[in-house]
């Protein structure tokens, strides 16, 4: 685990009072049914209407009401809840993967958390390893890397470093709403621009077009592309779904501006979630290609973990009567699970209505066009820059003195 460092308090969380007691039960991690129920923590501007404990630590506290009726006193009026920002120590920038499921070997993350508020983010349980929730906490806890571009540059130079394409946003948004103040997405930009170093980038977020200068300069090069997630043309579903990603309008905005830029562009709907936004499969597409991208692709909702449990809450809590419907057809693609991690399955799940959706798939994105593949990109140009090479005849090491 890095070592952090608040850098910012978030509002306390709300404490009951009255009979409403907290009881510490012995937490058994994946055992959902075994958890008393929780009352909602929705929050204004939140995705997530639970916090699940850590499902690495042995003790887990729940809300527990002594027969007063005193829960939905005590958690009926939230306040809004702020969002902390946590120093990340990490001593590297890239992150490497073997996964034969993804068309990439490396990727970097310059946040951990992500404040867009996604219910159905995979990612969130990767916040566990930090100590904190994969609910509330992973989109109001980010952990934040101040000294990423720096440490890029550093792993750049080794000479035993071969060039292949960076994914930018393969855990986490680069570009999430944090980033328009720290800016730390466009220092790892300005690192891989000046190194020659490919990079693809997938975002939910029309922040994206501030870097546009710099994308324009690599595209040109051969060097980069982006994809932009769609995953609903509805922004009352975006609004409660994706609470702080830009409106769907926006994000095919920002596709259509990075296509006039010469900026290569594709859209992801991901995820597709049977019975709530696989309808809009076809009209995504449609627009998408109206827009200018020049590909689009697809991911089945995965539910990795705690996803599970919190994805059902939010399901009873924003869309009651479709829960069922939908729970019952996300485990007709999974094979009567919740979540097949099974490689070469989890991205597209299996069985007869997974195969209807790729079938539509495939024949939208032929009609519309959005079939091909983004043009390779151009690893041949990297190379270490002058001013990385030098080294300052003070900074260099002394040579060690003879014993004899």
């Amino acid at each position: 685990m890095p070592q952090i460092e608040k850098t910012a308090t978030a509002a306390p969380h709300h404490r009951a009072t009255g009979p409403a007691r907290l009881r510490l039960t012995r937490n058994r991690a994946g055992d959902a049914a075994s958890a008393p129920a929780t009352p909602t923590l929705a929050r204004s501007g939140r995705g997530a209407t639970t916090n699940p404990g850590v499902r690495f630590e042995t003790q887990q506290a729940v809300a527990v009401d002594d027969g007063w009726g005193s829960l939905d006193a005590c958690f009926g009026d939230l306040p809004p809840l702020e969002t902390t920002l946590i120093r990340d120590s990490s001593r590297t920038a890239i992150a490497r993967n073997s996964s034969p499921d993804l068309g990439f070997d490396r990727s970097i993350n310059p946040y951990r958390g992500c404040e867009h508020g996604c219910i159905y983010c995979f990612a969130r349980p990767s916040h566990a390893y930090l100590g904190y929730s994969p609910g509330l906490d992973f989109e109001t806890k980010l952990l934040f890397k101040p000294e990423i571009a720096s440490l890029l540059a550093k792993e750049l130079c080794r000479p035993s470093y071969e060039a292949k394409p960076i994914t930018l946003g393969a855990n986490t948004d680069p570009y999430q709403p944090i980033e328009r103040r720290l800016q730390l997405t466009r220092q790892v930009l300005e690192v891989l621009r000046d190194f020659g170093h490919p990079v693809s980038i997938v975002t939910k977020s029309a922040l994206v077009l501030r870097d546009l200068d710099i994308l324009r300069d690599m595209a040109a090069r051969g060097l980069a592309h982006v994809y932009l997630s769609i995953t609903t043309l509805d922004p009352a579903l975006a609004r409660v779904m994706e609470p702080r990603a830009s409106a769907p309008h926006l994000r095919l905005r920002a596709v259509a501006a990075l296509k006039q830029a010469g900026v290569p562009v594709g859209v992801l709907s991901a995820p597709m979630i049977p019975g709530l936004n696989d309808v809009e499969l076809e009209a995504i597409i449609a627009a998408s290609a109206e827009a200018g991208a020049s590909r689009a692709g697809y991911v089945m909702l995965r539910l990795p973990l705690e996803l599970r449990e919190m994805f059902e809450a939010w399901l009873h809590q924003h869309v009651p009567a479709r829960a069922a419907h939908v729970l019952s057809l996300v485990r007709q693609v999974r094979g009567g699970a919740l979540y097949d991690a099974r490689f070469g399955q989890r991205f597209t799940g299996t069985g007869a209505y997974a195969d209807l959706i790729a079938q539509r798939f495939q024949m939208a994105s032929r009609r519309h066009g959005l079939n091909g593949g983004m043009a390779k990109l151009d690893v041949s140009q990297f190379h270490v820059p002058e001013r990385f090479r030098a080294t300052p005849a003070s900074a260099k090491p002394e040579k060690q003195m003879s014993l004899f």
